[in-house]
């Protein structure tokens, strides 16, 4: 049964999702009961909250393929991103090493932002482009690493458009380069299957808010042999984590992050089979009854419930003021509070009046067929509304 609002239908689950049920039932205990400090091991109520946080991190690791000692709590993968990049970069242990990074023009923010922070400190970064589809081209990879380079940061999946990146591939170039590799897997963890061995990923971001887990808790995964990675704190105090991320654990956090990983390693396959079929249903409906209608990026390389459309003469911030009933979104959560049009479609070649007219519809593992068959009328009756009201004078084209 799905927790929502019945009178809004959801749809921007890449930006955040409701709390399972079950979950929040696994969390409860460590908010009202189980309160204790879980670096307080001289007493038993000690003991059970790091218990807890090592169970935890085990069901992370067994989602990933990783050792549990390898998991690195924190608050979100903002955070993560932040100390993957910036505690390489300051590792002493890297000092002699080249101070560039590699990334992607349609990187998340959170990695963008750290790669600018870098920049001003002397470290390189080149921005790969990618293209119409929002993939990578791996020969600019290759030639890109000719040059001596420290760390790759690519994601794996993207929040706008759900594009998914070849990183076994990627981890690959960077292994028979001795280069790290980073993946923003903030998308893509609990939804598409993930072997930090198989595809060579060095560090891994992840959140817990985007698999039904509660919000300000999150990981990075370090690896710890061939090779062992070093990472440089971002916070000081205490020396928690074995010194890489000081500060009294979130327990409930870190409860709900263990449980929904486990339950989104159980269910995968069959869930993402259903929410692709509803997404499906949603493309295919809008494309037969509205013209002009075209999906962002590569429509076989995506989230399965990710779902980012073009629709040709609209405003897409109008659109949206049409329905109230829908929560959906024109560009990333994390970045709409400053109404800059999408850095990523920008990426891909789209020209700003295409930017401007795109809507990210993301699904998940409560959306029903009511909700993508109500929807579908919905945004029929608003996209001809608004296409009517930005010509008023003239029939439409598209």
């Amino acid at each position: 049964m799905s927790p929502m609002d019945p009178s809004i239908i959801y749809l921007d689950y890449n930006a955040t999702t409701p709390m399972d049920p079950q979950v929040v039932e696994e969390m409860l205990p460590y908010l009202r009961d189980t309160f204790a400090n879980a670096s307080s091991r001289q007493h038993e109520p000690g003991r059970e909250a790091a218990r807890a946080v090592d169970r935890a991190a085990c069901r992370v690791a067994e989602a990933i393929n990783a050792d549990p000692r390898e998991i690195v709590w924190t608050s979100g993968a903002t955070e993560s991103n932040n100390l993957a990049l910036k505690g390489v970069l300051g590792a002493p242990v890297y000092r002699r090493k080249s101070r560039r990074i590699v990334t992607l023009l349609s990187e998340h923010r959170a990695v963008l932002d750290p790669c600018r922070r870098l920049e001003e400190e002397g470290v390189e970064v080149a921005y790969l482009p990618v293209d119409r589809d929002g993939r990578l081209d791996l020969n600019r990879l290759r030639e890109a690493l000719s040059v001596p380079t420290l760390l790759v940061s690519i994601m794996h999946a993207n929040n706008e458009t759900g594009v998914l990146q070849d990183i076994r591939e990627i981890g690959r170039l960077c292994r028979e380069r001795e280069v790290l590799f980073h993946t923003d897997a903030t998308q893509s963890f609990g939804k598409e299957p993930i072997d930090v061995e198989d595809f060579g990923i060095d560090l891994l971001s992840l959140s817990g808010h985007k698999i039904y887990a509660a919000k300000g808790v999150g990981a990075l995964y370090v690896r710890r042999k061939r090779p062992r990675v070093r990472c440089s704190p971002l916070l000081d105090g205490g020396g928690h984590q074995r010194g890489l991320r000081s500060g009294t654990l979130n327990v409930p956090g870190i409860v709900s992050l263990g449980a929904a990983a486990e339950s989104c390693l159980a269910e995968t396959e069959s869930s993402n089979r259903r929410i692709a079929d509803l997404r499906n249903r949603l493309e295919e409906q809008l494309g037969f009854r509205l013209k002009g209608v075209t999906i962002n990026g590569a429509p076989s390389s995506r989230l399965a419930g990710t779902s980012n459309l073009r629709f040709a003469g609209i405003d897409a911030e109008q659109l949206l003021e049409r329905l109230p009933g829908i929560a959906c979104s024109s560009s990333s959560a994390c970045t709409s509070a400053t109404f800059q049009p999408s850095h990523v479609l920008a990426a891909m070649g789209l020209d700003d009046d295409d930017v401007r007219a795109s809507v990210r519809f993301s699904l998940g593992r409560f959306t029903t067929d009511r909700e993508i068959d109500l929807a579908i009328e919905r945004i029929v009756q608003a996209v001809d509304e608004t296409r009517q009201a930005a010509s008023p004078t003239h029939q439409c084209s598209w």
